[in-house]
């Protein structure tokens, strides 16, 4: 099989020739100070991976009055495209700081001006200003928000010059500047998880119209992917794992909506995973139950989360491709390569049985010994079905 037939095999629970094997993103963090500056796709070919080829291709709704931002610049690592119009414009302003590059990003519009500052060192990037205040701002947002649509054209031309070679994977878009693909996790990013979470209790309706509101912007661009020849979009996010929140509050704040966007995208013609790194056991059934064609990313107990591959795959391996898994945090540093190796066939003896599995680190890694990458990818390969 090519890369891509394997992938596809997986997603569509059948049996490939091997275990699919990748891993979610390579950071540039990674690729800068661990291998001389190679690129993403560099990086799968030099360990023999099944590579994945994000597509972030985003475009302006001209009947609206939007067009891309001409002060954006340079795009950083799958940064999208930010959309603006003549009442959406976006400002930012650099804030010295002694340790961390810091921007606040304000939002104009003809009524009240939002603002938003991140922060940023060498490997990631983080939010200190919530975009939302004052639960005023949501109307703000909801009067003069602007809505990026899917380039399919773009998709589809990266598609074809990627070929067999690998999956094309998109996302469904976060918030400008900073988001998440959920409406729950994006919300969380605006307005914070903890506060967010306390509002669930003392004004729940306020947190289902902000909800409502992104759920919107996200419906949009969901309808525009019909044509995209994506094999995979990711939806979700960590904040709606059961290391943040309780089964209930994903019952009555993730899932209704997150399963209308998951129905749209089946109706245009695409396949969704859900990514929820942290706890997952506790909410099995109930993302199965939303239907996608995928989950992760199955973070494992060592690192902070619950996951137990041979349980979940027991209890909804016949519902959807579970993808993850791997314990990148223990065995891509300060072990054996036969470590490694094992820990690879265990990811395999209890998810891969009959297909519907795709091995990856369970999400990022900053840093990994090559000795180590490449022993998990040999020994991936060598499971063979």
């Amino acid at each position: 099989m090519t890369s891509k037939q394997r992938f596809l095999a997986a997603i569509n629970r059948e049996t490939p020739d091997r275990l699919p094997v990748t891993a979610h993103h390579v950071l540039p963090y990674f690729l800068e100070t661990q291998m001389n500056g190679i690129s993403y796709q560099e990086f799968f070919d030099y360990f023999g991976l099944d590579p994945i080829n994000w597509v972030v291709a985003y475009k302006p709704d001209p009947s609206r009055g939007e067009y891309f931002d001409p002060e954006q610049g340079e795009l950083g690592f799958l940064e999208p495209p930010r959309i603006c119009s003549d009442n959406w414009r976006i400002k930012t302003e650099e804030i010295q700081d002694p340790k961390y590059k810091t921007v606040r990003f304000n939002f104009e519009t003809p009524k009240n001006n939002l603002s938003m500052v991140l922060q940023s060192d060498k490997h990631t990037t983080w939010v200190t200003e919530r975009l939302i205040k004052d639960k005023a701002d949501i109307d703000i947002i909801a009067e003069f928000f602007t809505v990026p649509l899917c380039d399919v054209e773009e998709v589809n031309k990266q598609a074809e010059a990627f070929g067999e070679k690998g999956m094309i994977r998109g996302f469904i878009p976060g918030f400008d500047v900073y988001g998440q693909p959920g409406c729950w996790q994006d919300a969380a990013v605006l307005y914070g998880i903890e506060q967010l979470i306390l509002e669930t209790f003392h004004d729940p309706q306020w947190v289902h119209t902000l909800l409502k509101i992104l759920e919107k912007r996200k419906k949009a661009y969901v309808s525009s992917m019909e044509g995209a020849k994506f094999d995979i979009v990711e939806h979700g996010g960590g904040d709606a794992s059961s290391t943040v929140i309780s089964p209930k509050i994903f019952d009555e704040f993730v899932a209704p909506y997150d399963v209308e966007l998951i129905e749209l995208a089946h109706k245009a013609g695409q396949r969704i995973v859900y990514h929820t790194c942290g706890g997952m056991m506790p909410l099995l059934e109930k993302i199965a139950d939303m239907n996608p064609d995928a989950a992760e990313t199955f973070t494992p107990p060592a690192m902070g989360g619950d996951a137990d591959l041979k349980e979940a795959k027991k209890r909804i391996g016949d519902r959807l491709c579970i993808i993850g898994g791997f314990d990148q945090f223990h065995y891509f540093k300060d072990c054996t390569p036969e470590d490694t190796r094992q820990e690879v066939r265990r990811c395999f003896e209890e998810a891969g049985d009959g297909g519907g599995y795709i091995l990856a680190p369970s999400d990022h890694f900053f840093n990994a010994e090559i000795k180590l990458l490449r022993a998990y990818a040999e020994e991936a390969r060598k499971c063979e079905y």
